[in-house]
């Protein structure tokens, strides 16, 4: 399966961090969140990965070239990223939605288990990867369910509604890419289309059954948007680190 990564954005509620350098190059443990989503794809076995860039688009392909696998990496340039939200980045890769693939937000990072989890998932034309929780913010993508498939995601849905929140990694199979591509195509020529995500491209397919779940509750991730986050997941890494380690020796 094909991966994509969204990795076109600054990150400005990261600044000063992100200044200069991509939120997708801040330094989480030992490496960077982008070598975090790239090695966890290795492991998982995936051979080819699509990396959508925007700000700071010659660090990160300079970031990539110096990997040993960078023959399998190819980067797209997103020139709308300033002005757009990530429904933009889906689009500049539309052409690369040819087969089943994966997308995978650019300010996550998570445990090698999860994308196993997702690999060997059932195959349905759209699969949003959620987690539970007790308690859910502003900030997350929340994601109402019913008999395992999704009939409602956003940010704004009201708290009766909520089920769970997407953790910013989906799966097209089958007849999903096509639907996809073309729902993409369809939105990003209505007014407004640059300002919207891509979620909302995936809530309107489930308003026609087609999108399902998987949980990888259980699981270790997270996403990165405030300084507040990247601390957390700096703990969090290390302990994954901790945790690798003594399963090796």
């Amino acid at each position: 399966m094909k991966a994509i990564i969204l990795s076109a954005g600054q990150g400005r509620r990261l600044l000063p961090l992100t200044e200069d350098c991509p939120k997708c190059l801040l330094p989480v443990g030992d490496r960077a969140v982008l070598h975090w989503q790239l090695d966890a794809l290795a492991q998982a076995g995936c051979r080819e990965i699509v990396v959508v860039v925007g700000f700071g688009a010659d660090k990160v392909e300079a970031a990539i070239a110096e990997r040993p696998d960078a023959g399998r990496i190819r980067t797209l340039y997103n020139p709308f990223y300033a002005l757009s939200n990530n429904l933009a980045t889906c689009w500049v890769a539309r052409h690369e939605m040819d087969g089943d693939f994966l997308i995978v937000n650019g300010d996550v990072v998570f445990q090698d288990g999860v994308l196993e989890r997702v690999f060997g998932a059932p195959s349905h034309p759209v699969t949003v990867t959620i987690n539970r929780k007790a308690e859910y913010d502003d900030d997350d993508m929340k994601v109402r369910v019913e008999s395992g498939r999704v009939t409602r995601i956003g940010k704004d849905l009201p708290p009766e509604e909520i089920d769970a929140e997407a953790i910013g990694l989906h799966a097209f199979r089958g007849e999903g890419p096509r639907l996809f591509r073309e729902a993409l195509e369809a939105a990003v020529r209505k007014p407004g289309g640059l300002e919207r995500w891509y979620l909302t491209v995936v809530d309107e397919l489930s308003r026609e059954g087609t999108v399902s779940t998987l949980s990888v509750e259980g699981l270790g991730w997270a996403e990165i948007d405030t300084p507040d986050d990247l601390a957390d997941v700096q703990a969090l890494a290390t302990g994954w680190l901790r945790s690798l380690s003594a399963a090796r020796a």
